[in-house]
């Protein structure tokens, strides 16, 4: 990818099956494009998506398409797929092995 790319999130639309985030990439020389990254609602309902982290998701999947083509994908349109969303989870998201709250020792009273 070009160092003169920029990459603007625009935000997201609700849709009856997906979530629809929009960005704007501007290079020089050429036009703004816009690109539209969808993730399924369902990957909100069972939790292998949180929406405070849908907008970096879909940064992520066009910066690599960007990269990918010479900043020229042949498509404006992407889907997330549960591969990548299993990816950025297991990147991103800290598992715990254990509580941060101790359990109260037992004692008999």
């Amino acid at each position: 990818m070009s160092d003169t790319v920029i990459v603007q999130y625009l935000g997201f639309e609700v849709q009856a099956s997906v979530r629809m985030y929009k960005f704007l990439v501007r290079e020089a020389a050429t036009e703004p494009r816009e690109f539209f990254l969808a993730i399924a609602n369902e990957a909100f309902d069972s939790r292998r998506a949180r929406f405070q982290d849908a907008p970096d998701i879909c940064s992520l999947k066009l910066h690599h398409e960007l990269a990918a083509s010479s900043n020229h994908p042949l498509t404006s349109r992407f889907r997330i797929s549960d591969a990548e969303l299993e990816v950025y989870s297991t990147a991103h998201w800290k598992k715990s092995q254990r509580s941060p709250f101790p359990r109260k020792p037992h004692s008999d009273f």
